[in-house]
């Protein structure tokens, strides 16, 4: 007899007083864990595995509609609801210090009766807490159904976005500091760069509150009315991302004006620096034009000490004129 293939799935069975886990499972362990009573959470970490999705759909009655939307890594955030069971595509975020960019890995949420399906782009979460916290015994997780685990995923991706949008903010701070002290054109494209990532964040996240707005109403008979609260709380919490976002992209477009400000500072730097020297020079190009004329009878031309003379008069002018701009705080 052929032995079932391990695959990249994970399988967290409890209620009340037990509870189970799983590694590297198939899906007939997964089809045996349904048969039990208790609530059953299977994460997958790869979506690019058509047999594995195929048989998920068939041991799950899952619409080819929605393999074809979990597979679609560039879906839009979205809730649909197929009776038997709801569809939440989310988006989880990171932003990366090194490259300076937002990254986001696509999750998916099939919630039933008494399972959940967690599919993700590759291995890698933020749930290692949340795993814990169903092994206590009595815990809240434990005495409520797969309706309340779905509201902790989605809650702990909603907390994520506020980590990303600090990091981000806090970027964008540094960036300041950059545009005031040393505004370059690399500073501009940055600029350019921190707004795409503005755009993307804001489309990742705004949808999410349309989608909390549905399952904290109970537009569905999955949702039981003791969980509509946490996912209300969620849904308030989404507002708040929402308004640190829109504050940090007044931020990014603030630093346009400092980068312009900036650099006609700067401009208006070098240009009284020229303007100075050019305004020095102006009296001493008269007095060298001046003993620079070829005429016969000029006094000064037939004295051994014309030159110099000239000379340390062209340094008086000069120093006399870096006086009076200083004295005028010009310089």
């Amino acid at each position: 007899m052929e032995k079932p293939r391990s695959l990249p799935i994970s399988i967290y069975h409890y209620d009340r007083e037990n509870y189970q886990s799983c590694q590297n499972s198939s899906i007939q362990e997964c089809l045996a864990y349904r048969a039990l009573p208790g609530y059953t959470w299977i994460n997958i970490d790869t979506i690019s595995d058509s047999e594995l999705l195929g048989s998920v759909a068939e041991a799950y009655d899952l619409h080819d509609l929605t393999i074809q939307d979990i597979t679609n890594v560039e879906h839009r955030v979205k809730y649909e609801d197929f009776g038997h069971y709801v569809l939440i595509i989310l988006k989880m975020i990171e932003y990366n210090t090194a490259k300076k960019s937002i990254e986001a890995e696509q999750l998916s949420l099939v919630l039933g009766d008494n399972f959940l399906i967690t599919l993700q782009e590759q291995p890698g979460d933020f749930f290692d807490r949340l795993r814990n916290e169903i092994k206590i015994a009595n815990s809240t997780v434990r005495k409520m159904g797969v309706d309340y685990l779905a509201c902790r995923i989605i809650d702990i991706i909603v907390d994520n976005y506020f980590g990303t949008i600090e990091k981000f903010g806090d970027e964008i701070e540094d960036k300041e500091d950059e545009l005031v002290n040393n505004p370059t054109r690399q500073s501009l494209a940055s600029i350019q760069d921190n707004k795409r990532n503005m755009m993307q964040l804001r489309q990742y996240v705004w949808p999410v509150r349309e989608i909390l707005s549905d399952l904290s109403k109970k537009q569905t008979a999955l949702i039981k009315d003791e969980t509509t609260a946490y996912f209300r709380d969620v849904y308030d919490r989404i507002f708040e991302a929402m308004d640190l976002i829109e504050t940090t992209r007044e931020m990014v477009s603030g630093l346009i004006d400092i980068y312009l400000s900036s650099m006609s500072n700067k401009t208006n730097e070098i240009m009284k620096v020229l303007t100075i020297i050019a305004t020095i020079f102006i009296p001493l190009t008269f007095i060298a034009g001046l003993y620079g004329m070829n005429f016969q009878y000029m006094p000064e031309l037939e004295q051994p000490w014309g030159y110099p003379a000239a000379l340390v008069f062209m340094l008086a002018v000069a120093i006399t004129m870096l006086a009076y701009f200083h004295r005028r705080k010009w310089i």
